[in-house]
């Protein structure tokens, strides 16, 4: 595969110069190692492995560190957590930044025991499923839709008629998510590709992290999940649907969160709470491997599908996420529903304002598709509120209404 250039390059170069470890954390596969390769590539790589003990790193992590100087690639830190204290006390005998880079896709296993032992001394970075910017054109930071409207709301879709010009329809783009992996894959290849994701996610992660006696169960969760993808949650419901308790539904889906499979939305609220829905909205971190959990084969398939709209949603917010990994610091994401059906999709919070966000999967919106930006705006007038943005898939940047704009998808 012929390397893409990521969001996250600049930051990951800059921190490098000013912290000793760069520890970038994500799902299997979303390419952080090639990235820390294509990075910093004099830097001797070591991937680690749940059973094989190389090197003697968990016997004799000191011995390890001082055979092989930094700087250097350490790979999957989960399945060697002996080597954290050996690294602090390693780093801590030189003040060269960018000493070490470590990749984790565990996060229940690891983030603790790096946050206590490497304190001051490591950064912590999330990499994100690629962009179709990413995937298909090219990124820039300066010019990025997304990263413009965090800082001029008002003025930031003036003149902005470029959108990506790539090979895949946007259905298709989103059947096939974001994994690096699958960029020079045909279709029909998919399934496969998938399929041994999910079995080796389940055979190594998932077993080294739960005591599950029945893997099966737990696959049938997995795909369960995927079905709800971009709605609330209810632990009960999901317990119901596979015999489980709602604890040990709500067990299961902490696991997913904790290997970067889901994210929640929690809800937005600060008054007027008995109207509000106050449960999570979960999102799939890849709509590619959503479609294969649920059997969605093609990508006219999915054009038919009941979950068409949900899995666009989930697309989207996930592209926004990953244009945020540019950011130095994160925002905040929600949703906001009312019990009366009025509701935002996602909501981003920055600098103490707020930006309401719809999503929907249609080639023109109106008036009618901004009524949940409207009554969130007049709910929270104390609040600073940005011009909404609706992300369609229409072709053009316009005005639904003074404080709503409608965005193309694929907006540069």
């Amino acid at each position: 595969m012929n390397y893409r250039p990521r969001i996250n390059e600049d930051l990951i170069k800059s921190f490098s110069k000013l912290f000793k470890i760069i520890f970038l954390v994500g799902a299997r596969q979303v390419g952080k190692s090639s990235l820390l390769a294509h990075l910093f590539p004099d830097n001797k790589i070591f991937v680690f492995d749940p059973v094989q003990d190389l090197f003697n790193v968990r016997k004799n992590p000191d011995l390890f560190l001082n055979d092989f100087k930094s700087p250097i690639i350490l790979d999957e830190i989960q399945f060697v957590p002996e080597l954290l204290p050996s690294l602090k006390r390693y780093v801590d005998l030189s003040d060269v930044k960018g000493q070490y880079f470590l990749t984790g896709s565990q996060q229940l296993s690891i983030l603790k025991s790096v946050s206590e032992s490497l304190a001051g001394r490591v950064v912590i970075m999330p990499i994100f499923p690629m962009t179709p910017h990413e995937m298909y054109a090219t990124f820039d930071k300066e010019k990025n839709w997304f990263l413009q409207y965090l800082k001029n709301p008002d003025t930031f879709f003036n003149n902005r008629l470029t959108k990506i010009t790539m090979n895949p329809t946007r259905i298709e783009a989103v059947w096939r998510g974001g994994m690096p992996g699958i960029i020079d894959l045909p279709n029909d290849a998919l399934a496969a590709y998938f399929s041994s994701y999910v079995q080796t996610y389940v055979e190594r992660d998932v077993r080294l992290l739960e005591n599950i006696e029945d893997l099966s169960n737990f696959g049938r969760f997995i795909a369960l999940v995927a079905a709800l993808t971009s709605q609330e949650i209810n632990y009960s419901q999901l317990g119901r649907e596979l015999g489980i308790s709602p604890k040990t539904a709500e067990r299961w889906l902490r696991l997913l969160m904790h290997t970067y499979q889901w994210t929640e939305l929690q809800p937005f609220h600060m008054n007027a709470i008995k109207r509000l829905t106050l449960k999570p909205k979960g999102i799939f971190t890849d709509t590619g491997l959503a479609c294969y959990l649920q059997r969605i084969s093609s990508p006219e398939a999915l054009a038919a599908s009941p979950m068409h709209g949900a899995i666009f949603e989930s697309y989207c917010f996930n592209m926004i996420k990953g244009f945020c990994a540019a950011l130095p610091m994160m925002p905040n994401f929600y949703h906001w529903r009312t019990l009366a059906g009025a509701e935002v999709d996602i909501i981003v919070e920055i600098d103490g304002v707020f930006y309401p966000i719809e999503v929907k999967a249609a080639t023109t919106v109106s008036k009618n598709d901004i009524r949940g930006i409207t009554a969130f705006k007049e709910t929270y007038p104390q609040l600073r509120i940005a011009t909404g943005v609706v992300m369609y898939a229409g072709g053009e940047c316009y005005r639904i209404k003074e404080d709503v704009v409608a965005v193309p998808w694929n907006l540069v």
